[in-house]
């Protein structure tokens, strides 16, 4: 099969995502398996491997396929009973469901979802192309183009003390594979890490797999940070890395105090720690926030990780990672990972920048999502009967609920499956058992004309699922 050939009106990558899709619809609906490697599909697509890969960076973030590390990709198994993934692994069952039809998916949180540049992108790249042939294209360059290197550590500056030079930058074809390669370069294996908590889930996955050992520390009830445990941890533990959000830690919508970043940066300090700061959603405060972490810390033992997505949209998947030092450890992993990216959609991303289109789709973003929360938020009110707590969160496009009363979570998440509903259930975002009376719901629904009906559900299987 040749997809040079298609019409000019898709991109390649579009060929071969509808090749996946129906090559995925074939496989066993019981089990998990293995899908082609992306050399194998090259070879077999004539296309080259970083169209494979834009491919697979969107099934899996529609949840359909999984990477493991040095294993490849493999299609999740669509159940169509609910039931027959009750023993599973509950990521796994999450992402099962959000694979079939009909589904009212509000376990996510996408902002671009209401709002994406998309169109944008895709037509500053067909100009790109005009101006860049593909026989001019760089074949290799592994850390990442220069010209989109070269913004984000602009963006990045913010005082001749606090800058950053393009050659700091390193970008990949997503998130997870930038943290694979981060977690190689620290040889972070058996070492130990402090998290906020909740986290992402898809990181702590990642420290798990690599023989990390997280210790989380959960914020108090009351939104501030637990200081007094932190230092206790920095003090008694052999911690070398700190994770922390930058401006707002999401799931939980919780920001830090100005005396509690500065006490942190301190205790860093003191301590003799690095920062690892997840930016992933830095820029989507509603409203102008404070400054950011890493403007406090020791920017000599400061990383920073995110990606282009939650703001862009699906079209822009690359992960991206800042560090002042290791940048020869850092060069020889990205160039063994041997990341094949699109020369022109990293130049396209760049122009968004440097053109002012970036910071006016945020500002509209930031608007959409403010409004959306706050609409979320009457019907939670109106809808769940008292049922759930929450803080209105101020960044982001999810809601972190609490039960009110004692209830088994897992349940929950099984009955409303049975009503074609997908939820979040909040012991994901924990490797400790954390979190098992709380759930994300996106508010990103975009007029989901059955939402009412869909939390009345919630707020009955809620009662229903009451354990004391």
């Amino acid at each position: 099969m040749n997809l040079r050939g298609e019409r000019q009106a898709d991109f390649a990558y579009q060929a071969v995502y509808r090749y996946m899709i129906n090559l995925i619809n074939e496989v066993s609906l019981e089990t998990p398996v293995k899908l082609p490697s992306l050399r194998q599909l090259s070879t077999r697509l004539n296309v080259s491997i970083s169209t494979i890969q834009y491919a697979y960076s969107l099934l899996e973030k529609e949840g359909r396929v999984y990477s493991v590390a040095k294993s490849g990709y493999f299609a999740w198994p669509v159940a169509a009973n609910p039931q027959l993934m009750a023993g599973a692994d509950l990521l796994e069952r999450l992402y099962a469901a959000a694979r079939r039809p009909a589904m009212v998916v509000l376990s996510g949180d996408e902002p671009a979802l209401l709002g994406s540049l998309d169109g944008d992108l895709l037509t500053l790249e067909r100009k790109l192309v005009r101006r860049y042939p593909h026989q001019l294209q760089p074949w290799s360059q592994p850390c990442g183009v220069w010209e989109l290197r070269a913004a984000l550590a602009a963006r990045y500056t913010s005082s001749p003390t606090r800058c950053w030079q393009a050659d700091e930058v390193y970008i990949g074809a997503d998130l997870q594979g930038v943290l694979e390669i981060l977690i190689d370069a620290l040889g972070l294996k058996g070492t130990v890490l402090v998290t906020e908590s909740p986290c992402d889930y898809r990181v702590l996955r990642l420290l798990q797999a690599a023989g990390v050992r997280v210790i989380e520390l959960p914020w108090l009830a009351d939104g501030r940070f637990d200081l007094a445990m932190f230092e206790h941890l920095l003090r008694h533990e052999p911690v070398h890395l700190v994770l922390l959000s930058s401006v707002v830690s999401m799931p939980s919508g919780t920001a830090l105090s100005v005396p509690e970043r500065l006490q942190i940066a301190h205790l860093l300090e003191q301590y003799g720690c690095w920062l690892l700061e997840n930016d992933t959603f830095g820029e989507l405060s509603y409203t102008p926030s404070q400054a950011a972490l890493r403007h406090l810390v020791n920017p000599e033992r400061l990383m920073v990780f995110s990606s282009f997505e939650k703001v862009l949209g699906p079209e822009a998947p690359f992960g991206y990672l800042l560090s002042h030092q290791m940048s020869s450890e850092l060069q020889r992993q990205f160039l063994l990972r041997s990341f094949r990216l699109s020369s022109i959609r990293q130049r396209a991303i760049a122009r968004l920048y440097q053109s002012g289109r970036f910071d006016q789709h945020l500002r509209a973003l930031r608007q959409l999502l403010q409004e959306q929360a706050q609409a979320m938020s009457q019907r939670l009110d109106a809808r769940m009967q008292g049922r759930v707590s929450y803080r209105v969160p101020i960044a982001g496009a999810s809601f972190w609920l609490e039960s009110v009363a004692p209830v088994d979570m897992r349940l929950i998440f099984q009955r409303m499956l049975t009503q074609q509903v997908v939820i979040a259930p909040g012991e994901l975002f924990s490797l400790s058992g954390l979190h098992h009376q709380h759930m994300r719901l996106s508010h990103t629904f975009a007029g989901q004309p059955n939402l009412d009906v869909t939390l009345d559900a919630l707020a009955q299987a809620l009662l229903e699922a009451q354990t004391a």
